[in-house]
């Protein structure tokens, strides 16, 4: 059986080093946390919300929970350190995107 391509995420760790393999997720977890196996990288939206982010301050957490009783996955936790307010929607801020729209409007 192939082994399935890494995911396309800055915090997904994976070392070779002397035949020895090491995989992990380097996001923060919280503390009630679940343990990470490689499967929860299928399903989770940190990459996503890393690619259409309009946050530049953005900081995540994840926190792994079982989805109906079988099924891992990874909740995302967000705020925004710039403005320090917990993002509903995570990766966008709405403080942000209002200085966004005014440095565009000014120029």
């Amino acid at each position: 059986m192939a082994n399935k391509p890494d995911p396309n995420c800055r915090y997904y760790y994976h070392d070779y080093h002397r035949g020895q393999e090491t995989t992990e997720c380097r996001l923060p977890k919280s503390r009630d946390t679940l343990r990470w196996e490689r499967s929860v990288c299928d399903s989770c939206p940190v990459p996503d919300i890393l690619r259409e982010t309009n946050c530049a301050h953005l900081a995540l957490e994840g926190t792994i929970r079982k989805r109906l009783r079988v099924k891992l996955h990874m909740e995302a936790f967000a705020i925004c350190t710039k403005h320090m307010i917990q993002l509903k929607e995570a990766g966008y801020c709405p403080q942000c995107a209002a200085e966004q729209s005014a440095l565009i409007d000014s120029a």
